[in-house]
C-alpha cells in the first residue's frame, strides 16, 4: 500500500479476498474487521449496501493496552489480559456470524511496544487471528479513506486521536496527500514528565512539528476517534443540541474554544452523568482537550467536523473500485433498504420521477435528497400505522448513514413524517424542527405530502399513470391523469392532492389524458 489512494482493487490484502465484485456491485458480503488500539479493542462487522456498508455488528471493549507504554516501554499486563479476552470472544462471534476470517489492525501500541511482536504471536497461536501491525503514516491513510468513504471529495485534514498517537493526513480532491504522526495520543501523555508546564511545551513542539507545512484555513478539519467524539458529545450537552448523532456533527472554533472552557471548570462526575460517557474514555478528555486546543490554533481551520468512521471503513475504501467509490453513499443506501424492505421494490425510481417538477429549480444537493426520500418512502409499512411517521422520522434522523449533514437528516425525518401524517403539529420531534429554516421546512413538507399523494398510485408507476405539472408564477399545480387512472383518483386521493397543493400555496387543476 503505498498511500496514493489509487484504486487498486488487486491489492486484497489484508483481507487476503476482494470484497466487491466489481464496479457494478451493489451489496457487499459480510466482513468483520478487528482494531486494536492502544485504548480499545473493537470489533465491527460490515453488512449491506456496498457503497455504503451498515454496521452489523459493533462491539468495544476498553482495555489499555497503551497505559503505562510511555513509561516501560511494554504494553500493560492487565491491557494485554483484557485485550486477549476480547479478540477470543470476538473470534468465535466472527465464525458464528459467518464474518470469518476476521481481519485484525494493530496500531501505535503494538507498533511502539517492545513486547508487542511478542503480544501479537500469542494472539495468533491462541486465537487464530493474524494481527497486521500498520506505521503511522499507514494508520493516517487509512482514516482518511475511512472520512473519504462518508463525504466523497472531501477537502481539508484528518486527524485521528488514537491511544498513544495523533495522526493528520491532508485531503484534496478526494485523495489522500500528505500524512504525518505524532506521540500525542493521551494515554503517552499521561507520562509525559514535568507536570502541567511540562506537558504544555511538550504539546506545543509536538503539534508544530506535525502541523508543519499543513494548511487547513480553507478547508474542514475532520476529527475521527474516541477522544475527539467525547469532546464532541460535551460541545453538544454545552449547547443543548437537539440531535445527538455524532457522524457529520459540526462545530465552530469559537464554539469548541467555549466546550473546552466549560469541560476545564466541570468536574469528571458531572461531565459522566449528564451525557453517560464511560469514566475510561472521560478520564482522557482534559489532556484531549490540550491537544485539540493547540491544533486548531496551528491550523485554523473553516469549520471542525466529527467523523465516525475511520480505519475499519478506509480498508473497505482500499478495496472499492474507482466506480463504486464515485456512487453517492446516501442514495446507494436508501436504495438498499429499499430493494429489501419496500413492499414494492423499485417504486422509489418512478416516485422521484412524478415528484421532481415540483422541485425544478433544485441543485444536484437537494435533488439527491429527493431521491433518498423516494426510495425511503415505504420502508415502514410493516410498523403499527399510527406510528409509521415516528418510525420513518427516527431512521432517517437516527440511521447510521454517511454523506449526511444533520439537516439534510431532519429534512428527510420531516419529508418521511409527511408520507404518513398530514400534520406535525405537537410532534415530540419539535426540538429537532429547528436544524431547518423556513424554506428548508416548506420543502420537506412539499415533499412528504408529494410522496403521500404518488403513493396512491402503487398499483401501477405514478409516473405513466400521472404527471404533475407545476407552475410557480401561475401559483398553480395540475394533475394530468391517464384515462385508465381516473378511478384511482378517489376521494381519499382528492384530498391528499388537495394537502399537497396548500403545503405548496396554489390552486389546482385536474385534466384527463385520453387515447
Amino acid at each position: 500500500m503505498d498511500g496514493s489512494g489509487d484504486d487498486r482493487p488487486e491489492a486484497w490484502e489484508p483481507f487476503g479476498r476482494p470484497l466487491f465484485g466489481g464496479p457494478e456491485a451493489r451489496a457487499l458480503s459480510r466482513v468483520g474487521v478487528v482494531d486494536i488500539g492502544s485504548n480499545s479493542v473493537r470489533m465491527v462487522v460490515f453488512d449491506g449496501a456496498a457503497r455504503s456498508p451498515a454496521y452489523f455488528f459493533n462491539e468495544k471493549v476498553m482495555c489499555g493496552l497503551g497505559a503505562g507504554l510511555g513509561q516501560t516501554g511494554r504494553l500493560s499486563p492487565e491491557g494485554r489480559r483484557r485485550a486477549l479476552a476480547a479478540l477470543k470472544r470476538f473470534a468465535l462471534l466472527g465464525e458464528a456470524m459467518g464474518a470469518a476470517p476476521l481481519t485484525v489492525v494493530a496500531t501505535a501500541a503494538m507498533r511502539d511496544a517492545e513486547d508487542g511482536p511478542d503480544f501479537r504471536r500469542q494472539i495468533e497461536r491462541e486465537t487464530g487471528l493474524r494481527p497486521w501491525v500498520i506505521d503511522g503514516a499507514e494508520e493516517a491513510r487509512l482514516s482518511a479513506q475511512g472520512v473519504l468513504l462518508g463525504w466523497p471529495g472531501a477537502e481539508g485534514i484528518v486527524c485521528d486521536m488514537g491511544g498513544s498517537s495523533v495522526e493528520l493526513a491532508e485531503l484534496d480532491g478526494g485523495r489522500v496527500g500528505k500524512r504525518r504522526t505524532s506521540p500525542l495520543g493521551p494515554l503517552k501523555l499521561q507520562d509525559v514528565k514535568g507536570g502541567k508546564k511540562g506537558l504544555t511545551q511538550f504539546i506545543a513542539q509536538e503539534v508544530e512539528t506535525l502541523a508543519r507545512g499543513m494548511d487547513c484555513s480553507r478547508g474542514r478539519l475532520f476529527l475521527v476517534g474516541g477522544s475527539w467524539r467525547a469532546i464532541a458529545r460535551l460541545d453538544m450537552e454545552r449547547r443543548g443540541y437537539p440531535l445527538t448523532v455524532l457522524h457529520e456533527y459540526r462545530m465552530t472554533r469559537k464554539s469548541l474554544a467555549a466546550t473546552i472552557d466549560w469541560i476545564e471548570i466541570t468536574g469528571v462526575d458531572a461531565l459522566r452523568a449528564r451525557t453517560g460517557i464511560s469514566i475510561e474514555r472521560l478520564s482522557l478528555v482534559p489532556i484531549a482537550v490540550q491537544v485539540l486546543k493547540r491544533l486548531v490554533a496551528r491550523l485554523k481551520p473553516r469549520e471542525i467536523a466529527v467523523s465516525g468512521y475511520g480505519i475499519r471503513e478506509g480498508l473497505l475504501y482500499e478495496q472499492m473500485p474507482a466506480e463504486l467509490r464515485a456512487r453517492d453513499p446516501l442514495v446507494e443506501a436508501c436504495r438498499f433498504v429499499e430493494a429489501s424492505s419496500a413492499r414494492f421494490p423499485g417504486f422509489g425510481k418512478r416516485l422521484y420521477n412524478f415528484v421532481l417538477p415540483l422541485f425544478g429549480a433544485a441543485g444536484p444537493e437537494k435533488r439527491r435528497l429527493i431521491k433518498a426520500a423516494c426510495h425511503l418512502h415505504d420502508t415502514a409499512w410493516r410498523a403499527h400505522p399510527d406510528y409509521r411517521h415516528e418510525v420513518c422520522f427516527d431512521t432517517a434522523t437516527q440511521a447510521n448513514l454517511g454523506g449526511l449533514e444533520h439537516w439534510e437528516r431532519v429534512f428527510l425525518g420531516v419529508s418521511l413524517l409527511h408520507r404518513y401524517k398530514n400534520s406535525r403539529a405537537g410532534s415530540r420531534f419539535e426540538p429537532l424542527f429547528g436544524l431547518l429554516d423556513p424554506i428548508q421546512m416548506q420543502q420537506a413538507e412539499v415533499l412528504g405530502k408529494a410522496l403521500r399523494f404518488g403513493a396512491m398510485f402503487s398499483s401501477d408507476t405514478p409516473d405513466t399513470l400521472a404527471e404533475l405539472r407545476h407552475f410557480p408564477k401561475k401559483k398553480r399545480l395540475e394533475l394530468v391523469l391517464d384515462a385508465r387512472a381516473e378511478p384511482l383518483f378517489g376521494e381519499v386521493a382528492e384530498a391528499r392532492f388537495a394537502s399537497l397543493a396548500k403545503a405548496l400555496g396554489v390552486e389546482t387543476g385536474v385534466r384527463i389524458r385520453r387515447a
